[in-house]
């Protein structure tokens, strides 16, 4: 199992700014896939986020790093895919 870390800036902007019904759909997702495998789950992003790794939640995207060592993913972003990658 991975643990689960947030940028503080996700807590603070991002999930706040969320419709009611998709932060909970993300939570849901979040707690079922990403703790499994995010390898799986996660696919991985190039140019500028290289390194980071999306996943689809309807028309909203989580992005996170997976740090192997520590078995933790980190949630860098949420948000909708018109925006989340400017």
């Amino acid at each position: 199992m991975y643990q689960i870390e947030y940028l503080e800036r996700v807590l603070e902007d991002d999930i706040p700014s969320l419709p009611k019904s998709i932060g909970l759909k993300i939570r849901r997702v979040i707690e079922e896939r990403l703790t499994l495998d995010p390898v799986a789950f996660g696919k991985p992003l190039r140019y500028g986020l290289k390194g980071s790794r999306r996943l689809r939640v309807g028309d909203y995207r989580i992005i996170f790093v997976i740090e192997e060592g520590a078995r933790t993913v980190l949630i860098t972003k949420i948000g909708h895919r018109k925006e989340i990658y400017g």
